[in-house]
């Protein structure tokens, strides 16, 4: 793909989304709309990417990015709903599709349909994670679909690799594919483990938040390659890699953490962005391929359509039938059901989008066996591919949000739980910064110093995020020490916070999500106080 050509999608979809995003219309769908319009532009060259370009340099860190803000603790509260919906369910997905397409098409031979059905089985969570915050969709939920996003493409691609070598004749290392998906899943996790931890190390010791920001930029790029030269998963390197970090991230330095949460939001965007435009734009040369194979253009986008609904049917099927199953099983064991409700089953079911790994893993599919013959129905297996992708996107994405809002799938008891939560993180705080200027209280000698302290303590009980105390003009001109004696004491009854509200989450009482937004808060008024003291310390070093 030219570099003209490149930047020229990027800063088209860039723009489209902005107008999109004022208009409040879904950013992906409108992207993809206008991309496969504009693939009909005359002269307009192919936009190609190689699939390792999109599978090692745009997957890694939008899954990094997720996993570093997503709740370990959620994940593993909700594991066995995430291995479900990410290994079991796109096992599932596979073979069906596999055996549907072997039946219907008949360029595929079984083992091509196979990799027809990994190609098309990992749903990407990227809109309904979106479309699900924006419309308040329960916690539950949305950690489901996330931790889903963050280990079904590991699945999916993992089941490429076996299905591909099988109709290529090639070797993937380990005969067996059951030790081989084991081999992957350990390497990886072992991978972005020992990666995390260097990097921690690293930055522990570094005193630069830009050079600290570079270093994790880096990371999903290093986990993913390393993990994929020992050909262990790249996927599950990143997100373990990202889930270390991402719990670590309380240690890191006020400006680091001030800078990260701003720059992986804006990389996700770019990136997502691009994705969306890309896939859009791909519509034209699908049929040109297809033409070029002397294959009937109506036939395949038929056979896609099929696919299609094959795909969509099976994830609610798979879905209520193990809810349906389980649900008998707890009244057989006489335990407690928590199962979700079918209404949070039928939006679950209706948020199976695909996206950037069915696009990459189409593109990735060889040309030839080692035999020399052309691999059987490759240009079907990537229009096929490209009509699941853009049919889930324009038909459940279109209508998820109509799902969620008919549906009224509001849970009260998650509601009255997170104000709980944000009362008990609002108590500790409370109580930390109390007992810290208790504690200076008895320290401090003179009336001045005392009113300092007293000081300290409204603005901070007062959560008040300004430079100055605006109540206290008098005691705040009253002498310019005092002001960073004032600094000084607020420090520390916000590293006091800091560490009561850390070591709440670590005893199991408060939960990550209320314990992040409470930090960022901390984190603002910290870095405000940390710059009046290092400018009042520049001030007294000029003097």
């Amino acid at each position: 793909m030219d570099g003209w050509l490149l930047l020229l999608v990027i800063v088209g979809a860039v723009v489209i989304a902005g107008f999109a995003k004022r208009l409040d219309l879904q950013v992906p769908l409108v992207l993809v709309a206008v991309g496969s319009v504009a693939s009909f532009v005359p002269g307009l060259p192919r936009p190609a990417l190689e699939p390792e370009l999109l599978l090692g340099v745009i997957l890694p860190p939008l899954l990094y990015s997720t996993a570093l803000n997503f709740s370990f603790r959620s994940f593993t509260h909700n594991f066995r709903s995430i291995v479900r919906l990410g290994v079991g369910l796109v096992v599932i997905t596979t073979v069906a599709v596999g055996y549907f397409s072997y039946w219907l098409v008949p360029e595929l031979t079984l083992g091509a349909a196979l990799v027809l059905g990994a190609v098309v089985a990992p749903p990407d969570a990227v809109a309904a994670v979106a479309v699900g915050r924006k419309l308040g969709l329960p916690a539950r939920m949305m950690a489901i679909l996330t931790g889903e996003s963050l280990v079904n493409d590991a699945a999916a691609l993992t089941l490429f690799t076996i299905t591909v070598a099988s109709v290529t004749g090639s070797r993937v290392g380990i005969d067996s594919p059951v030790l081989f998906f084991v081999y992957e899943v350990v390497g990886g996790v072992a991978v972005g483990y020992v990666l995390s931890r260097l990097v921690r190390f690293v930055r522990s010791r570094m005193a630069d938040s830009a050079l600290e920001t570079v270093l994790g930029i880096l990371v999903p790029f290093t986990a993913y390659l390393a993990a994929e030269q020992i050909h262990a998963s790249g996927v599950l390197a990143v997100v373990t890699a990202g889930f270390v970090l991402g719990s670590a991230r309380s240690g890191d330095a006020i400006p680091t953490r001030i800078q990260e949460r701003h720059v992986w939001p804006t990389l996700d965007l770019l990136l997502e962005t691009f994705v969306f435009a890309y896939m859009g734009l791909q519509l034209k040369f699908v049929i040109d391929d297809i033409s070029r194979e002397g294959l009937p253009v109506h036939h395949i986008f038929l056979y896609g359509l099929l696919v299609l609904a094959l795909v969509m049917a099976v994830r609610p099927v798979m879905l209520f039938a193990g809810s349906a199953l389980r649900r008998v099983y707890h009244r057989a064991r006489s335990t407690d059901d928590a199962e979700l409700t079918w209404r949070q089953n039928v939006v679950l079911s209706w948020a199976g989008m695909r996206g950037v790994v069915t696009l990459a893993a189409a593109a990735g599919v060889p040309f030839t066996t080692l035999a020399g013959d052309d691999f059987p129905g490759r240009g079907v297996i990537q229009a096929i591919a490209f009509t699941v992708a853009v049919g889930t996107l324009l038909i459940q994405g279109v209508t998820l949000p109509l799902v969620i809002r008919r549906l009224d799938i509001s849970d009260p008891d998650e509601a009255r739980h997170l104000d709980e939560q944000r009362a008990l993180a609002r108590q500790i705080a409370r109580r930390a910064v109390e007992e810290s200027l208790d504690e200076a209280m008895t320290t401090v000698e003179g009336t001045e110093a005392a009113e300092v302290v007293d000081r300290v303590r409204r603005v901070m009980v007062g959560r008040l995020r300004t430079e100055q105390d605006e109540d206290d003009q008098e005691k705040a001109a009253r002498a310019r020490s005092s002001g960073a004696v004032f600094d000084r004491w607020r420090r520390t009854a916000l590293r006091r916070q800091r560490e009561a509200l850390l070591a709440a989450r670590d005893a199991g009482d408060l939960d990550d999500e209320v314990l992040a937004a409470v930090l960022d808060g901390l984190d603002i008024e910290q870095a405000a106080t940390e710059t009046r003291l290092q400018r009042f310390m520049a001030e007294r070093g000029r003097e």
